[in-house]
């Protein structure tokens, strides 16, 4: 029960990312927002951090490389899309192609590794997809054919490519580092990349309204978003594995509706409420075939 509420609460936080990031997007550009989040998220993790970062500075040096494309794709990429995807695409459509990362981890596994996977995964993956077409496309063929598709939708998916790749490397590389020690070293080297991107929103940095609603939403993102959900969401691993603990991530657009209707007062539609069917479905399809798979696998090696 503890790992399902630590779980429950991960979703929660990671909504939360896009309801309060909607309001707080509209006052701080996406660059020197995602610099914030990355600075107040580095003093946080320092106390549990530092220990680790000091243990482990040959390890740094040696998978430079590894912790920085982490940092990169997850971090900085990642952030500067969502945020500026904000500036233009309503929270609910956010919240829907965001439940789309596995299925974008899925095809480029597939593309960069030659990973296989079932018919049936298939089939969940072109549901999925159908799905955030739909959403995208309104459900019109006259916005297809008239070319009108919102660009803040299409600025979440590079968003969302970005964490994919992310997630390929979390893979490939998560099991070397120490969870708080890699956290502030990633953030650190996020802040690093930032800094020489910020002249680019100069003009909009000197016009922010400070005020006490803006200051607690940028807190909230850098703490809750970039480290307690982290921590929550790992746990529950911990207790369930990634297989099972991944179905929580669907409860993602639905706490985002959710919290986009109460907080920010957006209207949902019924072509949000099927498209966000279709990509739950479908990813659900496509966990649920890969950790039979996986099952069968350690059986067979068993």
């Amino acid at each position: 029960m503890k790992a399902y509420l630590l779980l429950i609460l991960a979703a929660i936080f990671y909504a939360g990312n896009l309801i309060i990031g909607k309001p707080v997007t509209a006052e701080i550009p996406p660059i020197t927002l995602s610099f914030f989040r990355y600075i107040i998220a580095a003093f946080v993790i320092f106390p549990l951090g530092y220990r680790e970062w000091k243990n482990n500075r040959a390890l740094w040096k040696k998978e430079w490389k590894a912790i920085l494309a982490l940092s990169v794709t997850g971090l900085v990429l990642f952030n500067i899309f969502v945020y500026l995807a904000l500036n233009y695409t309503t929270t609910i459509n956010a919240g829907i192609v965001e439940a789309s990362t596995p299925i974008f981890t899925l095809l480029l596994a597939f593309i960069l590794f030659g990973d296989r996977f079932t018919a049936k995964q298939l089939f969940g993956v072109f549901i999925s997809l159908f799905g955030v077409f739909f959403v995208i496309t309104k459900g019109s063929l006259e916005v297809i054919t008239n070319l009108q598709i919102n660009i803040g939708d299409l600025i979440m998916l590079l968003a969302m490519v970005s964490w994919s790749v992310y997630s390929i490397f979390i893979k490939q590389h998560t099991w070397k580092f120490p969870t708080y020690g890699a956290l502030l070293v990633m953030s650190v080297i996020a802040i690093i990349l930032f800094i020489p991107l910020l002249p680019i929103e100069w003009e909009e940095i000197k016009q922010i309204n400070w005020s006490w609603a803006i200051i607690g939403g940028t807190l909230y993102l850098g703490i809750f978003p970039s480290l307690i959900a982290l921590m929550a969401y790992n746990k529950g691993v911990q207790e369930l594995g990634p297989s099972r603990a991944s179905i929580f991530l669907n409860l993602i657009p639905v706490f985002t509706m959710i919290g986009a209707v109460i907080f920010l007062k957006e209207q949902i539609s019924f072509v949000q409420i099927l498209g966000g069917l279709f990509v739950i479905i479908g990813v659900m399809i496509t966990n649920r075939m890969g950790k039979k798979k996986n099952k069968s696998t350690t059986e067979i090696e068993s």
